[in-house]
């Protein structure tokens, strides 16, 4: 696996380059071609908290993880472990998708399942009435229902949106085409 490291407000020192090498490069195991692969990794630091991003992108899915903690280091195990994580439970149902094209470059061979995940399935079903509304007024409901995200038909764009609360407190919205 290829690396591209960056630091914002840190430098990433050669110590650091090598570990998030050693970490990352573990899941190497996990796909059939790695050295195709390219992992961009973000190293940033906010207050005290060391913020590691991880982002693998392969043909049809995209491997992604952010991790903070007080310590960088523990801030990269944190974050190899999340991905791997991700992988291990997910095996199955990429494993079962129809056209097995669409995961062919991963190496299930070497994904042990896990023993205590039990199979997700869809627990609830909701139809929702899109009334045209405002980007303001979708925050608004959104913070009244109490979720991170809400759905509603965009009145500036004449679109299907969703507005969700990010982590650092804002909001993002997604556009639909």
């Amino acid at each position: 696996m290829k690396f591209i490291i960056r630091g914002k407000n840190l430098e990433v020192t050669d110590s650091i380059k090598s570990y998030i090498e050693e970490k990352i490069g573990k899941l190497d195991k996990y796909f059939e071609k790695p050295g195709e692969l390219t992992a961009n990794v973000i190293v940033r630091v906010k207050g005290k908290d060391q913020i590691v991003e991880v982002t693998i992108p392969a043909k049809k899915i995209i491997l992604r993880g952010e991790e903070s903690s007080e310590d960088l280091y523990a801030s990269i195990d944190l974050v190899s472990d999340k991905l791997e994580r991700q992988i291990k439970k997910n095996k199955a149902k990429m494993n079962n998708m129809k056209g097995k094209k669409m995961v062919a470059e991963f190496n299930f061979d070497v994904v042990d399942t896990l023993e205590d995940e039990k199979e997700r399935l869809i627990a609830k079903r909701k139809d929702l009435e899109m009334k045209p509304m405002s980007e303001e007024e979708a925050i608004l409901q959104m913070e009244l229902l109490g979720h991170d995200f809400f759905i509603f038909k965009n009145d500036n764009i004449d679109q299907i949106s969703v507005v969700y609360k990010r982590k650092e407190g804002n909001y993002g919205i997604i556009n639909t085409k």
